[in-house]
């Protein structure tokens, strides 16, 4: 198996991944363990602030509270190890436990999870957790333990859609000759490449920068994204066009995952599941704080016809479709 460092990662992030690593020398594995008690690492992107996060609180309340103590979670959020690949990596070679990253992000080492990535597949919300919470959902999961990374639990991550900072995209010829940054998810690249804008994959923590400096004209995400990364600072443009509805996912690397006897792995998923619930909620509770705070920014909302975009995105269903795996997955989703 291959493991892929992006080059272009800063000095802060190496430094600490090098010390986590030494750590894990130390320690032989994703965790510390002191007088019988396991501290799980888990390493995120997102900051503090993020409901994400404190789905994830939520999650380690639980599992502390299950395993009276004996596991026990310690978060590393704002990217502090790495991008979201490198952390998945880092799950493989068994130095860190867990992780939450997009779903686009597990395609590029599961390759089933392309199906999250589809635009319009998703009819609205109650359609999608119907489907992640169901049988599709279930094998999605465990696809991912063929590259030695165990889904646990889907989380909500609304709908992405496009922000810009120098015109609305009110209709996908608005994306012409504009350069939109996107996951590094080959399905992300060809949707924006798709609909008539220029596909610029990038790392999320070097995207407020580029915002700045004009590398890119806009880029594609959620609302609760959109504000904790302040890029409501620099594109006053934000159009719900809904054309993805990527979610989150807890993954736990199986190099772990198999070091942990049966009682200790159903406390695990247990803390996982139980999370998912109470993670809905505060994300719904931040989009609409969030909502209040670019109202009072000067943001300006468009909500255009999906029709449009959706239609001009067809091609990559049409595409997904040619592959009997796929296109399996697909129908079952359709049906649901």
């Amino acid at each position: 198996m291959k493991f892929f460092v992006e080059k272009k990662n800063i000095s802060f992030k190496r430094d600490s991944i090098i010390l986590l690593l030494m750590l894990c020398l130390l320690v032989g594995s994703s965790c510390s363990e002191y007088s019988g008690k396991k501290t799980l690492y888990f390493a995120h992107s997102l900051p503090t602030s993020h409901p994400v996060h404190k789905g994830i609180l939520v999650m380690k309340q639980s599992l502390e509270e299950k395993s009276e103590g004996k596991l026990q979670i310690k978060i590393f959020p704002d990217g502090q190890l790495g991008t979201e690949r490198e952390v998945l990596e880092l799950l493989q070679i068994g130095s860190v436990a867990l992780t939450k990253v997009s779903a686009a992000s597990m395609s590029n080492f599961a390759p089933e999870y392309q199906v999250t990535s589809i635009p319009y597949l998703f009819r609205d919300r109650k359609h999608l957790f119907s489907t992640l919470e169901g049988p599709v959902g279930k094998k999605l999961l465990e696809s991912g333990s063929e590259y030695l990374l165990r889904g646990l639990c889907f989380y909500d991550a609304g709908a992405r859609s496009f922000y810009a900072k120098k015109k609305p995209v009110e209709n996908p010829t608005d994306l012409k000759g504009m350069k939109i940054r996107t996951m590094n998810d080959q399905m992300s690249v060809d949707m924006v490449n798709t609909l008539g804008g220029s596909a610029t994959p990038m790392a999320y923590g070097e995207l407020y920068t580029a915002l700045q400096q004009n590398v890119v004209d806009g880029a594609e995400n959620n609302i609760p994204s959109f504000v904790t990364s302040n890029h409501y600072e620099v594109c006053k443009y934000y159009t719900f066009d809904e054309h993805t509805m990527v979610p989150d996912v807890v993954v736990v690397g199986t190099k772990f995952w198999n070091q942990l006897n049966e009682t200790e792995k159903g406390w695990l998923q247990e803390a996982a599941n139980e999370s998912v619930e109470q993670q809905k909620i505060y994300w719904k509770e931040t989009v609409e704080e969030n909502m209040k705070v670019l109202k009072k920014e000067n943001v300006k909302f468009f909500y255009p016809d999906k029709t449009m975009f959706s239609k001009k995105s067809t091609p990559l269903l049409d595409k997904m479709k040619k592959d009997p795996k796929m296109r399996e997955v697909i129908k079952k989703i359709q049906a649901n």
